[in-house]
């Protein structure tokens, strides 16, 4: 029985007949065939879309010589398919399986997806390389993908991220402090606004400002220097009420030193803490204290510690058999220097004396303390008209110069302020006033929690503008 009409046995060459059957409808077209086989032509597809990728992670020459013997290129195929069926002849013929190939080979000589590119003039990564081998500039974004390539990586390029503006960081010490938010102001500590937490006012932080100068950290010990040749002029009050707010605005390293040549009386107006000893006995002890491995409570031993000031005090000899000299002062200086930052120097009525003029010497600011009386201010002008001849170290510490006016009850005269005060104004670099204040004119011990507040608002700002005058001439080469 025959059977044959109702099977027919596979055709193994129908695979090769349906390729030669769409190769002349692909001919000189471009189409790409499509096969029966749905994942050969997804492989296909993903090759593709893979080879232009490495086309585009391919490095290409910055730059290249031309040729002047190449003829220029023609114009590239469209890839297109609406494009290649357009432009596809309207007659076809037939042509011979054998010529097939060749013919496709010519006009297509391998996958479109793997052929290169031409460079873009827009492409930023073919820009030329300057002469100094500058580094190209950064692409804005990424080349774009085809469609085809697209579909197989729909995140774009893998490893390839968009690029991010760059941005201008300084590395800088200060520029990053200048960066970092400034502290809140501390609320009020007197007053009404204290009580309701508020911001201080102007004359707290004034006294705020004035604190922060006085405690101004200097790059070695400095020496203050308190003279006025009149007897009573307040230079003993003057010292103590300076070095007490340096004290107390630092925390203490401040000493305050009675550079008397004979007998002064800083030993009446302190209080006696720990010791009675005098400048006559440190000086007994200096080969001592002079050793390196002397302590500040070896030398603390000869000196009276001020609690409500925060300050050291060395007290002049109270007898008269022994007179500090020149080459004492230097000793004592330099020991004094070595514990403390800051060497506040009360000093005698007698101007020819050696250490007197080296307490000038080794001063890096003058106080001069004064009353508006005749007498007072007539003996701060000639000293000052003294000083002026000695030469130009002399005559900065002048410029340099500070004026205490420090009046007990009935000391204003308003007619010798009148006269005077332009004049001080003019040769020194501040006036600060003093308010009389009944604790200080008793002439007993002074004691800075006694004192009005008034009083202590005056000593710091007398402390904020020597610690100014000190930055200046420690700035100022002498």
């Amino acid at each position: 029985m025959d059977l044959s009409w109702g099977y027919s046995p596979p055709d193994r060459s129908s695979k090769s007949q349906r390729e030669r059957l769409a190769a002349p409808l692909s001919q000189n077209q471009g189409i790409e065939v499509v096969t029966d086989s749905h994942n050969s032509g997804q492989h296909k597809d993903r090759e593709a879309a893979a080879a232009e990728v490495r086309r585009m992670w391919q490095p290409t020459p910055s730059w290249t010589q031309p040729d002047p013997n190449a003829t220029p290129a023609a114009d590239p195929e469209p890839t297109d398919q609406a494009d290649l069926v357009d432009k596809a002849p309207r007659s076809s013929k037939a042509v011979p399986e054998d010529d097939q190939a060749d013919e496709l080979s010519q006009d297509f000589p391998g996958d479109s997806w793997s052929q290169p590119a031409p460079p873009l003039a827009s492409d930023p990564w073919t820009h030329p390389v300057s002469e100094h081998n500058d580094p190209a500039p950064t692409p804005s974004s990424g080349p774009e993908l085809s469609p085809a390539a697209q579909h197989f990586f729909p995140q774009g390029i893998p490893g390839q991220h968009a690029p991010q503006p760059e941005r201008q960081v300084s590395y800088r010490a200060d520029e990053l402090l200048q960066a970092l938010p400034l502290p809140r102001e501390a609320p009020a500590e007197k007053g009404v606004r204290s009580v309701l937490r508020l911001r201080p006012g102007s004359s707290e932080r004034l006294e705020r400002v004035a604190r922060a100068t006085a405690a101004t950290a200097f790059r070695r010990p400095v020496t203050i220097t308190v003279a006025n040749p009149k007897g009573g002029s307040g230079k003993t009050p003057t010292t103590l009420l300076l070095a007490g707010a340096l004290g107390q605005a630092r925390g203490g390293g401040v000493v305050a030193w009675d550079n008397n040549e004979l007998r002064g009386n800083m030993h009446l107006r302190t209080h006696d803490t720990n010791s009675r000893s005098t400048v006559t006995d440190l000086l007994q002890a200096m080969t001592m204290l002079t050793q390196p491995d002397a302590r500040l409570g070896d030398v603390g031993a000869y000196l009276r510690h001020q609690v409500s000031g925060q300050y050291d005090v060395l007290t002049s000899a109270t007898t008269t058999y022994a007179q500090i000299e020149a080459k004492d002062f230097d000793q004592i200086h330099r020991l004094l220097s070595r514990f403390y930052k800051v060497l506040v120097i009360d000093t005698g009525n007698n101007e020819g004396s050696s250490n007197w003029r080296e307490a000038m010497k080794a001063s890096d600011v003058l106080v001069i303390p004064i009353k508006w009386k005749s007498l007072s201010c007539a003996a701060a002008v000639q000293m000052l008209e003294e000083l002026d001849h000695q030469g130009p170290d002399a005559q900065r510490l002048i410029r340099r110069a500070v004026i205490a006016v420090s009046n007990g009850p009935g000391d204003v005269n308003k007619e010798v302020e009148k006269q005077l005060r332009p004049y001080f104004e003019s040769r020194a670099a501040a006036v600060v006033d003093i308010p009389t204040d009944p604790h200080i004119a008793a002439e007993g011990p002074l004691d800075h929690s006694a004192l009005q507040p008034a009083t202590r608002r005056a000593a710091l700002e007398l402390a904020a503008k020597v610690a100014e005058q000190i930055t200046i001439a420690l700035n100022v080469p002498r």
